[in-house]
């Protein structure tokens, strides 16, 4: 089944398209936005004006049409502040349903509170800790309190982005009078919330919606980061924040449209935005700003499936995010098999016995193994150069729960899994970091020799053991059965990075049966 769910927002509405699986898995397949400024003095008059009534009836008709064009079978569509709040809210409702043919529901500030919980969860790992949810739309802030995964508290507040631009921003640049009343409504505002916060440490803050991923694509790029579209999980700290605030509020209209990285779309919301984001950010004292790129409309797509199935496969077996993402994309692109956990389970036993020598940080554990699972998927796309086509899928993939740099660290090792060996003349590779490529050359090693032990796709090989022969390695392959002969001589060919990395010549070493059990010599040092 394709849903779509529609979000008719205060600035925008969006769309997503998700394809839903019998067993409760959905994978957006694609997604629209188109900024209707539904709120445009709404807030201030009460109601709808007509011009921007009859934006949105085109724009909902637009996406009927292109989600009907895709198959879709099901929508769920809701309005929030601008529509719940205008007098004229329930004529533009009744507008839609009679001539689009959308039943809209219209949600209170708690439901949309819930439904963006329900998608930041299923993006990022909030499990360790406590943490804030922010969620700046045009005419309300939804604020979820998170303390080891559940939402303790939802709050929505009457101070979305339109509603302060529309009340402070009176000419093109912020004055000084206007900030400090910006400051004491948003002090006003807050304060019974971050009362209850006191004492209680928040260990980040995690920004949704538009202006705030829009602020933080500003911090980052003020940085030096290449920004893309990439955001999730990107992160940024409360004194790049402070930054960008001074920055945009000091800067008339004309200035800021000239700021790297800024929507010119949120010229006026950004500063605002950033006004909130500060204000929040130093009340609480915490250090940092997480990108979420999921809100609404995901929280739509689970809330949906959730009234509709039993539950959602991924989320009942896989409590970590990240490894959810990796299995979700994995199976979407078809690679079922079990190569990939093989090639992971033989990688693994590699990093376990050579993280010391290798150099390798705990953290990169996991890089291996998402890496090794994801290996094979560009055979998706085409069999040659399938190492290219995987890296690709891999870093275009939507993973969640990943720092964009991790994400194309991972894609990084999948892409040198086999063929060409990393080189400062790849313009992907060179881009990292020092330590993430001597992470990449290595666990790029480990995995050539672990797909090179699988090179059947039989499972053959159980177990490696690693052990020291004078100058050289040796890996002590136990097998099941006398037919290792293609693994080793894959695995020797594939071997020559990982030589190199630790400066030592392998062996391999081969007996049946399994470690402590009957079992006898085959082949040793073969080369």
């Amino acid at each position: 089944m394709r849903l779509a769910a529609i979000d008719i927002g205060s600035n925008s509405i969006h769309m997503v398209v998700a394809q839903v699986e019998s067993d409760g898995r959905f994978r957006v397949v694609d997604r629209a936005k188109e900024m209707v400024r539904l709120g445009q003095r709404t807030f201030l008059n009460g109601s709808l004006s007509d011009q921007a009534i009859d934006a949105g009836l085109r724009t909902l008709a637009s996406f009927r049409t292109l989600a009907e064009r895709q198959g879709v079978s099901r929508f769920t569509a809701v309005a929030t502040s601008a529509v719940r709040e205008a007098r004229n809210g329930g004529d533009f409702v009744q507008r839609v349903n009679e001539e689009v043919g959308l039943r809209v529901k219209v949600i209170p500030g708690r439901e949309e509170a819930r439904l963006i919980y329900l998608a930041v969860r299923h993006a990022l790992d909030l499990r360790h800790g406590r943490f804030l949810i922010v969620d700046a739309g045009g005419g309300s802030v939804e604020l979820i309190e998170i303390e080891d995964n559940k939402a303790v508290a939802m709050h929505s507040v009457r101070i979305g982005v339109a509603r302060l631009a529309e009340q402070f921003l009176s000419a093109d640049r912020l004055s000084g009078n206007d900030l400090s009343a910006l400051e004491a409504t948003l002090a006003e505002e807050l304060a019974p919330i971050f009362g209850r916060l006191a004492g209680r440490p928040i260990r980040c803050v995690v920004g949704t919606s538009g202006t705030l991923l829009n602020l933080i694509s500003i911090a980052a790029a003020q940085r030096g980061d290449a920004v893309n579209d990439q955001l999730n999980n990107l992160s940024v700290s409360a004194r790049e924040i402070a930054r960008v605030r001074r920055l945009v509020t000091r800067a008339s209209r004309e200035e800021r449209l000239r700021i790297k990285a800024l929507d010119h779309k949120r010229v006026d919301f950004i500063v605002v935005g950033a006004c909130l984001a500060h204000y929040v950010l130093r009340q609480l004292r915490a250090k940092e700003m997480v990108a979420c790129t999921w809100a609404l409309r995901e929280g739509l797509v689970l809330d949906f499936i959730a009234r509709h199935l039993r539950g959602i496969e991924e989320t009942e077996l896989f409590a970590d995010p990240r490894r959810r993402s990796v299995v979700r994309l994995a199976r979407h692109i078809g690679e079922n098999g079990t190569h990939g956990q093989q090639v992971a389970r033989l990688a693994l036993q590699l990093f376990d016995q050579l993280q010391g020598p290798l150099s390798l940080p705990a953290q990169t554990r996991d890089w291996l193994e998402f890496a090794a699972l994801l290996h094979d998927i560009g055979h998706h796309i085409g069999h040659k150069d399938h190492q290219r086509h995987s890296y690709y899928l891999i870093t275009n993939g939507e993973l969640l729960g990943f720092r964009p740099e991790e994400v194309e660290i991972i894609g990084q090792i999948a892409r040198y899994h086999r063929k060409a060996v990393p080189k400062a003349s790849d313009p992907g590779y060179a881009a990292l970091p020092r330590n993430a490529r001597r992470s990449v050359r290595a666990l790029s090693a480990l995995l050539r020799v672990a797909d090179g032990l699988d090179r059947s796709h039989y499972s053959v090989v159980r177990e490696v053991r690693v052990s020291r022969r004078a100058k050289h390695i040796v890996l002590h392959l136990h097998t099941e059965r006398d037919d290792s002969e293609l693994e080793i001589w894959e695995a020797r060919r594939r071997a020559g990075l990982l030589e190199d990395v630790l400066r030592v010549r392998i062996d391999f070493d081969t007996a049946i049966g399994m470690p402590g059990g009957a079992s006898h010599r085959l082949k040793e040092a073969v080369e």
